[in-house]
């Protein structure tokens, strides 16, 4: 199993392209694994002849498994970089072995046998009105290692310790009580939704609001051909916001807040089973009309799991159009690795005053919300960056 993006530690075979036997050429894609951010194939590094196929679909391995032997003469071995046998000063061995897989088989050792990746126990049901306690001692620590738990999964378990606290004990009895629930094995997607908010949600956050009128940016649309998604007009009033702001959108690394490099923002879509979030670059600097191309690619490879690691690294903030979904508010969480995330509610007709006519006249007016770590972000600071938002998008022409 190759390594497929910088934090991807393992990956779940759903499709095998070969059998026992196949004739393969380099570079041809022979599995297609599921990562925890989308879907890709893994191609051969040299041509050879399909020996021996370890990895199974529908099982996840870790980095460095081995899912099968390839044999190959040694000119396609000198493809992948790897020494033949002639050049390990063994060629009396090779002389004497018409196996020309011998090579491999002797590297084989060094792989250990393939790890299956097995998903916490999540999703538990909270009883109303129990007691815990934040402390876990270490033989219970040592259960949930065993079971592959963290602090977040046993929240549902009402502690008979000390104190509150929750036993081993505790654990074995409420895990023989949903023994026989329904289930169903959380998919790389979910879990890795799981893990990544549980990490945001260690820092402090916190939201706030902002009605928006959306006529302007409307009727600017209507303009275009082909019409830019509502979505990138916020993105790139984001983008402009921030530019003006370098320290809003920083992370606090010990006593130090680092300023961002560059503008890239992600945008969160919807695709089964989780959320992902492709990363457009510099938005700061081009026009909506010049970012709508990437962006639509990008939300189609999103939608289809086809998007690569460098496509969704590196982002410095995120915009999330739950208004899609018919909301009218919400306090979206922003991803580990960044400060903020910008929500965009649906856009409802509402009457609003008007001094030039003197009379309410009807509107299309959202709500931009706004989640920060308080920690590198106050209120104030919130509010007159959701304000700036709020003026760009009265003027969508120069977005």
């Amino acid at each position: 199993m190759p390594q497929l993006g910088e934090s991807i530690a393992e990956a779940r075979i759903i499709r095998l392209n070969i059998a026992v036997g196949d004739t393969v050429v380099a570079d041809q894609e022979i599995i297609e694994v599921e990562t925890n951010k989308a879907t890709m194939g893994v191609t051969t590094l040299c041509g050879g002849t399909v020996t021996e196929i370890r990895g199974e679909e529908g099982v996840d391995y870790a980095v460095g498994s081995l899912l099968g032997i390839l044999e190959a003469s040694d000119e396609e071995i000198l493809r992948t970089g790897a020494p033949t046998m002639d050049e390990q000063g063994d060629s009396e061995s090779a002389a004497g072995d018409d196996d020309k897989n011998l090579h491999f088989r002797q590297t084989e050792q060094s792989y250990e046998e393939p790890k299956l990746v097995e998903p916490s126990v999540r999703g538990l049901p909270v009883p109303a009105g129990m007691k815990g306690a934040h402390y876990i001692s270490p033989r219970m620590r040592a259960r949930m290692d065993e079971l592959g738990l963290r602090e977040a999964d046993i929240s549902a378990i009402a502690g008979s310790g000390a104190g509150g606290r929750v036993t081993v004990a505790d654990l074995e009895q409420f895990l023989e009580y949903i023994s026989g629930w329904p289930e169903s094995t959380a998919s790389p997607m979910r879990l890795a939704v799981a893990d990544a908010m549980r990490r945001s949600w260690s820092r402090p956050l916190a939201s706030v609001g902002l009605p928006v009128v959306l006529d302007p940016v409307l009727e600017h649309r209507s303009r275009q051909n082909p019409k830019p998604g509502l979505t990138l007009y916020v993105l790139r009033a984001f983008a402009i916001a921030l530019a003006e702001e370098p320290a809003m959108a920083g992370f606090l690394i010990g006593e130090k807040v680092v300023h961002p490099r560059a503008y890239d923002i992600g945008v969160a879509v919807q695709v089964e089973d989780g959320v992902v979030v492709p990363v457009l670059r510099n938005v700061d600097q081009h026009r909506v009309h010049e970012l709508a191309e990437e962006y639509g690619q990008l939300v189609d490879k999103a939608r289809a799991r086809k998007l690569t690691p460098d496509m969704t690294q590196g982002g410095i903030a995120t915009v999330t159009n739950f208004g899609t979904f018919g909301l009218k508010w919400g306090t979206p969480i922003p991803l580990p690795n960044e400060t903020l995330i910008l929500g965009l509610a649906a856009g409802i007709k509402k009457p609003r005053w008007s001094d030039e006519v003197n009379a309410f006249i009807p509107v299309t007016e959202t709500e931009i919300c706004l989640t920060f770590d308080h920690r590198v972000v106050d209120g104030g600071g919130a509010g007159l960056l959701l304000q700036r938002i709020g003026a760009l998008l009265q003027a969508p022409e120069k977005l």
